[in-house]
């Protein structure tokens, strides 16, 4: 009896020993969390990126940069990886909440187009990477629309009254008023935002236009609406579909906007977002990303992957003569912010 027991005793002690050093023979799977803007990638490149690295990729979303750059702040979130825009990029980098970047641990940076990297928001392009970029323009029903379209000037033309979406946010549609009466869309002149502010009461009062944001996207194709202003990757995508619409980028300039990838200045796997920001940054995912997402890439060997229509298209890649008329959005203090905020009030109480 007595050593049945003993020979229990030592299985037990084996079996437990097993478990005890199987448990620590597994480890566990490497993760890197990643704070995107939207849907602004794709799944295959996520999948192909976890398989090649083992490393599982945790994907939060956010759609307003604002509330971004409020959670990473705070430190609610814990994140490696974060989509930041242009207009946020230096009070990230002032505040601290982004690190330096190890460029020799991305060297996939070297494929980026000149053009689109050491720009005033990161000079040396010491924090981030160039991931996506756009602009805002028109997208117009030509079977409709019959005259040649280059100038914000239609979107105040009476013939089309009731035909008209603008984006019901402040900076995009306050900015297209500065810009067709020459004025920067970063102004901070009090006179020049009440001079935008009051050409926008007027537009009301000659095409009483449809105010939205995503909407427009679906309005235009169905008819409901024959001029829209619209982000260049949904107007290219609805070019692409629709052969009766267009897309342009107005000859007064616009809006361009360039997205980036930033390490966290708390993330807990450097390695792994490193990683993760050279494998996007590669020209088979940048292209990927770009068809599927339908933005423009600024990596400029996935362009020449690209379709004769689509890296020749003026309004996606833009000449240096477009380009020099368009512009960055700033972030403003808080004094031109109430200044943007009073003449938007205005703007929006006169529209209900």
């Amino acid at each position: 009896m007595k050593k049945l027991s003993k020979l229990i005793a030592i299985s037990l002690c084996i079996l437990m020993m097993t478990v005890l050093f199987t448990g620590c023979s597994k480890k566990e799977q490497e993760q890197i969390n990643f704070f995107n803007y939207g849907e602004n990638i794709d799944d295959e490149t996520i999948k192909e990126f976890e398989k090649t690295y083992n490393i599982k990729v945790n994907m939060e979303t956010f759609d307003d940069m604002e509330a971004m750059y409020q959670k990473i702040n705070s430190g609610a979130g814990k994140y490696d990886v974060v989509l930041v825009s242009d207009a946020l990029m230096p009070r990230m980098i002032e505040k601290g909440l982004v690190q330096k970047l190890n460029k020799d641990n991305i060297p996939n940076i070297s494929q980026m187009d000149k053009q689109y990297l050491d720009l005033d928001i990161d000079p040396g392009n010491q924090y981030s990477v160039p991931y996506m970029f756009g602009t805002v323009g028109l997208i117009y029903n030509k079977d409709v629309v019959k005259e040649k379209v280059d100038s914000w000037d239609i979107l105040w033309d009476e013939k089309y009254k009731d035909q008209i979406f603008m984006f019901d946010t402040y900076r995009d549609t306050i900015g297209v008023a500065l810009k067709k009466l020459g004025y920067s869309l970063n102004s901070t002149n009090k006179d020049e935002i009440n001079e935008a502010k009051e050409l926008l009461l007027k537009q009301r009062k000659l095409v009483n236009p449809i105010y939205g944001v995503d909407n427009g996207t679906t309005m235009i194709p169905a008819g409901e609406t024959n001029i829209n202003m619209i982000w260049s990757g949904e107007g290219l995508n609805l070019q692409a579909e629709y052969p009766n619409l267009v897309y342009v980028v107005p000859k007064e300039g616009a809006n361009f906007w360039i997205d980036s990838l930033c390490i966290t200045s708390n993330a807990k796997n450097v390695d792994g977002a490193e990683k993760f920001i050279n494998f996007v940054s590669d020209k088979k995912s940048a292209l990927r990303i770009a068809d599927e997402i339908g933005y423009t890439t600024p990596n400029k060997e996935a362009r020449l992957e690209q379709p004769k229509e689509v890296q020749d298209n003026p309004n996606a890649y833009m000449t240096k003569e477009i380009m020099n008329r368009c512009e960055i959005y700033k972030d403003f203090d808080l004094k031109t912010k109430q200044m943007y905020d009073d003449a938007w009030t205005a703007i929006k109480v006169d529209s209900e």
